[in-house]
């Protein structure tokens, strides 16, 4: 191992920000840049040796393979972490603008919603088949339907997702609206009694590459593409129309009393997906 990679390692384990899963992406991310520092020519480097020479080469690269806005803001992120715990905070300006980074484009028509199939017999563990079985029904996260702990969740009309579950520690409701909902959080709760979908002796990470794990063999793969799913299930029972993304109406189409309609069921389910921006909808539901 190299001495940056080393130190940025060692970075991370002093500078323990974060929930589990935004600490194991910024080490990755870390660790990526030091091998990209370490091809672009630049040895002998430490954590605490980074220039404006090496985050314009890094950015450089970024852009040149044409990556898209989100990776590269991801990317940029975590850089902007590397400099402020080195104290050299001023090497990153506060904004992405004046980098060149544009904005998220929200806007696609293109249908990721993804459905689990005869994939789920193929899954073995049961702890896994039941967070995909989560997913599906109420559009978690990974994350969420892993440290999802259903007999504090569950509180009759809705679920309950906690802070420590969700990304960003931002708590939500989500509301239980079908027998299907239901029938899978009894389920749950029958598995997991008074603890989470992680087997007591398990940690999440753990539990996390298992969960990858069986859904490679299984062949499922993007299975935040249930999310998707979801989304769009609650839009026609929101609406009474299919989204965009799944073959209903643009938004040009609707008449003024059916965009109203249209904007206050994104805005609900941009709430129960855990987004705080109406716009990021139009990923799941299409415009």
């Amino acid at each position: 191992m190299d001495e940056l990679t080393h130190t940025l390692r060692e970075l991370c384990l002093r500078n323990r920000d974060g929930s589990f899963a935004t600490q194991a992406d910024r080490r990755r991310s870390l660790v990526l840049m030091a091998r990209q520092l370490r091809e672009a020519g630049f040895r002998r480097l430490r954590a605490t040796s980074l220039k404006g020479k090496h985050v314009e080469a890094l950015l450089q690269r970024w852009k040149a393979e044409n990556l898209s806005a989100g990776t590269i803001k991801n990317r940029t992120a975590h850089l902007r972490w590397w400099v402020g715990k080195i104290g050299k905070g001023g090497l990153l300006p506060a904004d992405n603008a004046s980098l060149g980074i544009p904005e998220r484009r929200y806007v696609s028509n293109e249908n990721r919603a993804k459905e689990l199939g005869d994939g789920l017999d193929r899954i073995t563990d049961a702890h896994v088949r039941m967070s995909l079985r989560l997913q599906a029904a109420f559009g978690l996260r990974r994350e969420e339907s892993i440290k999802f702990r259903p007999s504090i969740a569950d509180q009759g009309d809705h679920i309950a997702i906690k802070g420590s579950w969700a990304k960003g520690g931002r708590e939500r409701t989500i509301p239980i609206t079908t027998s299907e909902q239901r029938a899978v959080l009894g389920e749950a709760k029958r598995l997991a009694g008074a603890g989470s979908l992680i087997p007591a002796h398990k940690s999440y990470i753990e539990q996390r590459q298992v969960y990858d794990g069986q859904c490679k063999r299984a062949g499922l793969s993007n299975m935040h593409g249930l999310r998707h799913r979801y989304a769009q299930m609650r839009y026609e029972a929101l609406t009474g129309w299919k989204a965009p993304a799944a073959g209903g109406p643009s938004a040009k189409a609707l008449t003024p009393e059916q965009r109203a309609q249209d904007a206050w069921a994104r805005q609900t389910i941009s709430r129960e997906l855990g987004h705080e921006r109406i716009a990021v909808t139009a990923v799941y539901l299409g415009s």
